[in-house]
């Protein structure tokens, strides 16, 4: 059985490994940052995770290393996902491996 990505914006609260990746192809432009990914494929969820490296792996890695207009976008995408999901429960100190 082929599993199907129920989106970022269905995902538990949008910070599971793949929720972060989307949020970084987003921070990166690999897709539209009104893309949440829903009823993707695993295949297609992992080419994007793979592109999504390739991306990190230009960049040093860290958010840190990024340069100032990604390193703007990251923060913008990401502080509005952490606000979401503190409103729909995250516990950073939990780790998750949805």
């Amino acid at each position: 059985m082929n599993k199907i990505y129920a989106g970022l914006d269905n995902d538990s609260h949008g910070l599971t490994p793949t929720g972060r990746a989307v949020l970084d192809a987003r921070v990166f432009g690999l897709i539209a940052d009104t893309e949440d990914c829903a009823g993707w494929d695993v295949g297609r969820i992992q080419g994007l995770i793979h592109r999504v490296e390739q991306e990190w792996d230009r960049h040093g890695g860290l958010p840190s290393t990024l340069p100032p207009e990604l390193a703007a976008r990251h923060r913008r995408i990401y502080d509005a996902a952490i606000s979401a999901a503190n409103t729909r429960g995250w516990d950073p100190s939990l780790e998750d491996e949805q």
